[in-house]
C-alpha cells in the first residue's frame, strides 16, 4: 500500500517561458505544486468574490490515463442490451458507430457556434435509435447513461486537500463555480460531484456541452460574468490546463493557477505503460488491472496488514473465481446459483459487489444462500442409497479420525445399533480403521469394506437417516432447487465433499436439476463422481489440468476458508417437523464455538479489505474489459509470488489461525502422520527468516505431489 497522501513539496513555482501579454497577478505563466497552490491560493481569494474550478484533473483525478477508456465499457452495455433484444452487434462495431455519430455532431455545431462540442445526451439518443429503433426510448436511454456515469464515478476520487480548501471558501461566502470542457452536459457533472461528496458546496456548474462555449476558446468566461455578474479583477481561476486554465482567464484579467502534479503525471505514465503492453502481453492485462485498483489521494491512508493482504492479494483471487462462475453460467445458461454456506457467505457478498459492473445488461442467474455442511448432509445423504464406501473413505482422511465411532458421528448415526452388525465382522465400534493411528490391521479395514455390501447393515443406516433426508427435501423445495433444470453450486474448494453428500441425497428424485459445482479449486483426493446430472470444476485450480502455479493456492487453503466463512455457525443438520422442517445450528457454548467468535474478531480487517478490494476490482475489471482467461498469468504469478513465497510477516499474522470444523476428530494419529500435517504456513518465525530456500523446498515439494496426483 502506499504511504498516506502527502503533497509535493519539492517541486516549486516553475517559472515558464512568457507567451506574449502583460504579466498579470499569479498568471498563467507559473505551474504550481499542490502545495504552493494551496498558499497562493489563499492569498489570492482574499479580495475575490468568486473562485472557479476546472473539473477533472483538477478537483476529481482520473485512475486511467486516458479518459476515453470509459467509452469502451459503455459500449460493451449496449451490445449486451443489445444481445439481449435480438441485435447482435459487437461492441466495437457500437464503439464506431458511436465515434461517427459524436463527431458528425461537433461538425454540426461549429456550423452554429464558436466552439464545437457535442452534448452526451443528444449524440448518445441518436446512437441508441441506429441501433434499437423503435426500441430506442427514454428509458434505455437513461439506463446507458446511469451505467456510464456510474464507470465515471469508478474512475475518479477526489482530490482531498484541494476539495477541503474549496469548501472553506465556499463557507467563507464566495461563490463556486465549476467549468468544464466535456461532452457531459451541466447535470451529469453534477451527479459526478455529488457522488465526489461536494455539490453542497457549489453554486454552479457550467458545461461547455450545454452551452457550445468553452474554456479552451476563452468564451465560456464572458458567458459565466454575464450570468453571474462578476467583476474579472475580483475572480480565481483554478486549473491544470495551461492554456484553457491559464491563458485564457488570463487575457480577461481573471488570475489564475494552474496545478501541475508531477506524482499524478508518473503514475498516469506508468498506467499508460502498462495499458499498452497489456494490448499484446497478457500478463500486463493483469497488472494494468492492478494498477487501478491502487487508493488514490484520500484512499490512501494506514490499514492493518491484514486488511492489506485482503486488498491486495485475496481480492483479486477471489473476485476473479466469482467472475470465472458469472461466466460459465452465462455460458451454461444457468438461471439459479447457490452459495454454499459458510464460505458461500462472504462469496454471495462478491457476487453482489461484481454483477452490477461487470454484467449489468447480462442474464445472470437468480443467487440464493444455501445453509449446508458436511455433517449436515453426510447423514442425509444415506437415506437412499447407505453408505458409499466412497464417503466412508472421505471420513478418514483428516488424521483426527480412527474408528467406526468417528463415521457414526460424521454421519450423524446413533453408534450403539450397529455394534450387533460390527459384530458379525468381527469388528466392535473402536476398532482403529486407518493407518495413521497405532493398532491399524489391513485386514480389519478389508472386513470393514465387506460391511457396505450387507443389507441388514445399510437398512440400519437408512433407517437413521429417512428423516433428515426427507426435511432436506423439504428445505431445498422452498429455497426453489427443483424448479431449473439445472444449478449452479459454489463453495470455496476443495474435494467437492458436500456437493458429493447433496447429489447423493436428491439424486432419487425425477426432478433433480443438473448440479454444476464451481469452487475456487479442486484437489479431489478421492475421485469425484462426475456425470451428466453431476459435475464439479475447480476455476483457478483443478487437478485435471496441469497447472503447477495454480497449484500454489493449495498452501493457503486455512486462510481462505477463514477469509470467507460467515459470522454465523455450522449447521449440524436438517430436522423433520409436521409442517416442514428445521434448521439446526451447532451449539455456541462449547470451546470450539469460543474460539471461532475469536477468530471472527481477528479476521475482520482481512474481510474488510477483501471487499474493498473487491469494488476496486469490479470497476477496473469493467473499464478494461478483461475475462478470466485474460487475466489467469497474472493471476498465477500473483498466487505463485505471494501464496507459495509469501512474506514471514504474511505468515505470522495467519499461522495457527486455523478452520475449526466438528469433521476433524480428537484422537492423535502416529508421529509419522502428525509430521506429514506441516507445512510453510505453519513453520517457525525464526526458520522463516533465516533459512533462505525454505520456500523454494516446500514449493518444489508442491511441484512433486502434484505431479504424482
Amino acid at each position: 500500500m502506499h504511504a498516506p497522501f502527502s503533497p509535493i513539496s519539492n517541486f516549486g513555482e516553475l517559472p515558464c517561458k512568457a507567451l506574449g501579454g502583460a504579466r498579470t497577478f499569479m498568471s498563467w505563466q507559473t505551474f504550481y505544486t499542490l502545495d504552493s497552490l494551496l498558499a497562493a491560493g489563499q492569498k489570492a481569494a482574499a479580495s475575490c468574490l468568486c473562485v472557479s474550478f476546472d473539473l477533472f484533473d483538477t478537483l476529481l483525478i482520473r485512475r486511467t490515463h486516458d479518459p476515453d477508456l470509459v467509452k469502451p465499457a459503455t459500449a460493451r452495455f449496449i451490445a449486451a442490451k443489445a444481445k439481449e433484444l435480438g441485435r447482435a452487434m459487437s461492441w466495437e462495431q457500437v464503439q464506431d458507430l458511436r465515434d461517427q455519430i459524436e463527431c458528425a455532431e461537433r461538425q454540426q455545431t461549429s456550423q452554429h457556434f464558436a466552439d464545437h462540442e457535442a452534448c452526451y445526451p443528444s449524440f448518445m439518443a441518436t446512437l441508441l435509435r441506429k441501433i434499437f429503433g423503435e426500441q430506442a426510448d427514454e428509458a434505455l436511454l437513461d439506463a446507458v447513461t446511469r451505467y456510464e456515469l456510474r464507470m465515471e464515478n469508478n474512475m475518479l476520487v477526489p482530490r482531498a486537500h484541494l476539495v477541503q480548501w474549496l469548501r472553506d471558501l465556499h463557507a467563507s461566502g464566495k461563490k463556486i463555480i465549476i467549468l468544464s470542457d466535456v461532452y457531459l452536459p451541466a447535470e451529469h457533472l453534477k451527479k459526478l460531484i455529488e457522488h465526489a461528496g461536494f455539490l453542497d458546496a457549489v453554486d454552479g456548474v457550467i458545461s461547455s456541452a450545454d452551452t457550445f462555449l468553452a474554456k479552451a476558446s476563452g468564451k465560456a468566461f464572458p458567458l459565466v460574468q454575464e450570468q453571474y455578474g462578476f467583476d474579472y479583477a475580483s475572480w480565481l481561476h483554478v486549473g491544470d490546463n495551461p492554456h484553457s486554465d491559464g491563458l485564457k482567464p488570463s487575457e480577461f484579467g481573471i488570475r489564475s493557477l494552474v496545478l501541475r502534479d508531477a506524482s499524478e503525471k508518473h503514475r498516469k505514465s506508468l498506467e499508460k505503460r502498462y495499458y499498452n503492453y497489456s494490448l499484446g502481453q497478457p500478463f500486463w492485462r493483469g497488472r494494468s488491472l492492478q494498477q487501478l485498483m491502487l487508493p488514490l489521494e484520500a484512499e490512501n491512508v494506514e490499514r492493518p496488514p491484514l486488511y492489506r493482504y485482503g486488498f491486495l492479494v485475496l481480492a483479486p483471487l477471489l473476485s476473479a473465481f466469482i467472475q470465472g462462475v458469472m461466466e460459465a453460467c452465462l455460458n451454461e445458461g444457468v438461471k439459479r446459483l447457490y452459495f454454499f454456506s459458510r464460505e458461500g457467505w462472504l462469496l454471495e457478498k462478491i457476487w453482489h459487489q461484481l454483477a452490477p459492473e461487470l454484467y449489468p445488461a447480462s442474464p445472470l442467474p437468480v443467487v440464493s444462500y444455501l445453509y449446508v455442511s458436511r455433517m449436515a448432509l453426510a447423514g442425509a445423504s444415506c437415506a437412499h442409497k447407505g453408505i458409499l464406501r466412497s464417503n466412508a473413505d472421505i471420513v478418514f482422511l483428516p488424521a483426527g479420525n480412527r474408528d467406526f465411532r468417528d463415521v457414526c458421528r460424521v454421519f450423524s448415526l446413533q453408534a450403539e445399533p450397529f455394534g450387533p452388525h460390527l459384530a458379525r465382522f468381527d469388528l466392535a465400534l473402536d476398532t482403529v480403521l486407518t493407518d495413521k493411528h497405532l493398532g491399524y490391521s489391513p485386514e480389519n479395514r478389508r472386513k470393514f469394506n465387506e460391511l457396505f455390501h450387507d443389507k441388514d447393515f445399510q437398512d440400519e443406516v437408512k433407517a437413521q437417516t429417512t428423516a433428515s433426508n426427507q426435511a432436506l427435501q423439504r428445505y431445498l423445495e422452498a429455497e426453489g432447487f427443483f424448479r431449473e433444470d439445472q444449478v449452479a453450486l459454489v463453495d470455496i474448494g476443495w474435494m467437492g465433499t458436500i456437493q458429493r453428500f447433496l447429489f447423493d441425497a436428491i439424486e432419487h428424485r425425477p426432478d433433480v436439476p443438473v448440479c454444476r459445482g464451481y469452487v475456487l479449486a479442486a484437489t479431489r483426493g478421492i475421485p469425484y463422481p462426475q456425470g451428466p446430472k453431476n459435475n464439479f470444476t475447480g476455476l483457478l485450480y483443478d487437478r485435471d489440468r496441469f497447472d503447477l502455479a495454480g497449484s500454489s493456492i493449495l498452501y493457503a487453503q486455512d486462510l481462505f476458508e477463514e477469509a470467507c466463512r460467515a459470522p454465523h455457525p455450522t449447521l449440524n443438520g436438517y430436522e423433520l417437523k409436521e409442517d416442514g422442517y428445521e434448521l439446526v445450528f451447532r451449539p455456541q457454548n462449547d470451546s470450539i464455538a469460543h474460539a471461532e467468535k475469536e477468530q471472527d474478531t481477528y479476521f475482520a480487517p482481512l474481510q474488510q479489505g477483501i471487499l474493498a478490494g473487491v469494488e476496486r476490482y469490479a470497476a477496473a475489471a469493467a473499464i478494461l474489459g478483461v475475462s478470466v482467461q485474460d487475466l489467469k498469468p497474472w493471476l498465477n504469478y500473483l498466487m505463485v509470488s505471494r501464496l507459495a513465497f509469501p512474506k514471514t510477516a504474511e505468515i505470522m499474522d495467519i499461522r495457527h489461525r486455523h478452520h475449526l470444523d466438528d469433521f476433524h476428530g480428537q484422537h492423535k494419529p502416529t508421529p509419522k502422520h502428525a509430521k506429514g500435517q506441516k507445512h510453510l504456513w505453519n513453520r517457525s518465525e525464526i526458520a522463516l527468516r533465516f533459512l533462505p530456500l525454505l520456500r523454494l523446498k516446500y514449493f518444489l515439494l508442491g511441484i512433486k505431489n502434484r505431479l504424482r496426483e
